[in-house]
């Protein structure tokens, strides 16, 4: 690292560090000091002090914003705020960032900001419509591998790890990578199932783990789809999280038999009263082996998830996103642009539904994946819609997944990808798909965005 680049991390972590210990004295007193701190730090950067001063507008006047910031920093061990301010806020926003842009300037290689990884595709759960299947221990990746390749990660600057599966605590060895890369942020989606009083302490212990627990709803919708029972348990792993202060949040897959139970007040509300901070809602995706488009939203219910979404994150103190109805905010899909999937084989997919690979990762560096045709492909043709409300690839803008991988080389890597290469029924099914959710999408994009949203992230 060059001197500058090293005065640079080390005025970062000094701003990390009083930022922490004014987080540790009355939180909405200090939270006004810290935003004046940061800003007179960044004052000479205008897009960095513009981006703070949009976050501040934010948190002053959204009062469900408002109520949540104060509850993360009056409710989270003190562990845990060190780690989110240090390695979320500092290492990966303000560090990371501006350090992959220059490595971009100087080499043209784009990296993402985060990186999503399935160490393991084991589950001890057989949930119904779930791209994990029956895998053994074989098909896990080597601890050995999966370290090099969060090092690799780590050295070009990308501090955000979101841990999939499979069931990521099924695998032991990653409590030991979460230990090691202490400067890191990881995010693991979990069932819940597998959490006690020993797993808890440990990732209280190591404050840099923020798990999200996969919910489809209350007891009977969670249940139904994930097996009798779980839903107890996951409720139970929220409790144990809670009682020792650590950040955790929400997945649901949401389809068109839970979304109005998913998006209720009572559903958020219990949530909250949980101790989860956030909400993370993805569509039902056509994947897997036995795709199925019958269960996926429909072109009304779709609409209506992002009308719910938006209007949770103004009136709960539970942050929500919804990764397709969010689109306009981020330029369009982000597939590719600002993360990728690592699977269980190494393959090196742009999204954990997209299951397209050029380039496996054994016997190769992370940084030359990101030099593939594949992901400059995905790049050059964002957005694939101008209407940011069609963003994805695969069921609003359908030929773009064949053309990108017939022109790239790109393999599907499970049966669901497959069939949308080979599978002309299937095709014809997400084609229809596709047009029936055209219209709605138009009408949305204009009443709602005024047609307008953030191209300047389209290309990442």
């Amino acid at each position: 690292m060059k001197v500058t680049g090293i005065l640079e991390k080390a005025t970062k972590n000094a701003l990390a560090k009083a930022g922490v210990e004014l987080l540790n004295r009355d939180p909405e007193e200090s939270l006004d000091k810290l935003f004046a701190l940061i800003k007179k730090t960044v004052k000479k950067d205008e897009e960095n002090l513009a981006r703070v001063e949009r976050v501040q507008e934010l948190y002053e006047t959204n009062q469900a914003i408002h109520k949540l910031v104060i509850g993360i920093i009056k409710n989270s061990n003190k562990k845990c705020m060190d780690k989110l301010f240090t390695n979320f806020f500092s290492n990966a926003v303000w560090y990371g960032m501006p350090k992959r842009e220059q490595f971009f300037q100087d080499t043209g290689i784009k990296t993402p900001f985060t990186i999503l990884m399935s160490p393991s595709m084991r589950c001890n759960l057989r949930c119904i419509g779930c791209y994990a299947s029956s895998y053994s221990k074989e098909d896990d990746i080597p601890k050995e591998e999966v370290d090099r390749i969060i090092g690799e990660a780590r050295k070009l600057g990308i501090y955000y790890f979101i841990i999939l599966g499979g069931e990521p605590f099924i695998n032991d060895y990653m409590l030991d990578i979460y230990k090691k890369y202490n400067d890191c942020i990881f995010t693991p989606f979990s069932n819940g199932t597998l959490f006690d009083e020993k797993l808890a302490d440990k990732i209280k212990q190591l404050g840099n783990v923020i798990p999200m627990f996969s919910v489809e709803g209350f007891e009977e919708e969670t249940d139904k789809r994930r097996g009798k029972g779980i839903f107890k348990k996951v409720m139970h792993a929220m409790d144990l999280l809670k009682e020792r202060g650590v950040l955790f949040g929400v997945s649901t897959a949401t389809s068109r038999y839970n979304i109005d139970t998913v998006t209720s007040s009572e559903f958020i509300d219990m949530l909250v009263e949980k101790g989860a901070k956030m909400g993370w809602y993805f569509l039902f995706m056509p994947v897997g082996k036995e795709p199925d488009v019958n269960v996926m939203l429909t072109p009304e219910q779709r609409i209506r998830l992002g009308e719910k979404i938006r209007e949770i994150r103004n009136t709960k103190p539970y942050f929500t996103i919804d990764f397709f109805n969010d689109a306009p905010y981020v330029g369009g899909c982000i597939a590719g642009k600002y993360y990728c999937h690592i699977n269980s084989k190494e393959e090196v997919e742009p999204c954990i539904f997209a299951h397209f690979a050029v380039d496996n990762l054994k016997g190769k560096k992370l940084v030359d994946v990101f030099k593939s045709d594949f992901f400059k492909e995905l790049r050059n043709r964002q957005p694939y819609n101008k209407n940011l409300l069609l963003p994805c690839m695969m069921i609003d803008n359908t030929n773009e997944i064949r053309e990108i991988a017939k022109k790239t080389g790109a393999k599907p890597t499970d049966e669901g990808a497959r069939m949308m290469l080979e599978d002309l029924e299937f095709q014809k099914q997400l084609d229809k798909l596709s047009k029936e959710y055209k219209p709605y999408a138009e009408k949305a994009w204009k009443k709602d965005f005024n047609s307008e949203g953030n191209y300047k992230m389209s290309k990442g």
